[in-house]
């Protein structure tokens, strides 16, 4: 069972969530909270596999909950839901440290899905908004020349898995695309994750999309 920790300001958004995301699915509501203080001290309470934060909540908003969730470290990762128009803010969520971000009136298969696929550590940027959230993300957050130099000591095949991975693909897609196992899919990222300095995957198809290894479809 994927342990999951509720945020929303709405009871009847967190009693949705809860129909969504319920035991026969594989998940298991280990607590609810109603704002970003709450959720972090119930993340060293209950200790979930995965925080699905709404992004604007009175007092402590999603953004700087998942900032603060980050800064603590070995935190769980971040699913951040969104309203259609928050592009700027939900770039805020990614240089916060969120692990994805997935629109509030999405199909309830999305969200399952989506939390899962963040539970395990991967990431999962909504297709609908993701060009104009990653536009919205370089305007402010140009990359550096460091960074760039970085690239060059990438091999090739690992540009092939960052490129993947900057188109979304998650670790069996990766490995079925490169015809090599799961866990050699695995190795690249964690090379290509300390060679570039990235902390999660949704930093990674950040960096692709900034570096030009892939442009993000609209629509």
């Amino acid at each position: 069972m994927i342990r999951v920790l509720l945020v929303d300001d709405q009871e009847l958004v967190r009693v949705g969530l809860r129909r969504i995301l319920h035991p026969d699915e594989g998940f298991d509501i280990v607590g609810e909270c109603a704002n970003g203080a709450a959720a972090i001290e119930a993340v060293d309470r209950l200790d979930p596999d995965v925080v699905v934060m709404d992004i604007r909540m009175k007092g402590m908003d999603g953004v700087e909950a998942t900032r603060r969730l980050r800064a603590l470290g070995a935190s769980p990762p971040v699913l951040v839901l969104t309203t259609f128009d928050d592009d700027e803010v939900l770039s805020g969520a990614l240089r916060a440290g969120a692990a994805g971000f997935i629109l509030k009136d999405a199909p309830g298969e999305d969200l399952i899905r989506a939390t899962r696929t963040v539970a395990e550590g991967e990431a999962w940027l909504d297709h609908s908004v993701t060009a104009r959230v990653l536009a919205t993300y370089r305007s402010v957050s140009a990359p550096s020349a460091d960074a760039t130099a970085r690239v060059k000591e990438l091999s090739p095949r690992e540009l092939d898995v960052l490129r993947l991975i900057g188109r979304g693909a998650l670790n069996a897609e990766i490995a079925d695309a490169l015809f090599v196992s799961e866990a050699t899919v695995k190795s690249h990222i964690g090379h290509i994750f300390t060679k570039l300095d990235l902390r999660d995957r949704a930093a990674a198809i950040v960096f692709a999309f900034d570096h030009g290894l892939v442009a993000p479809q609209a629509g």
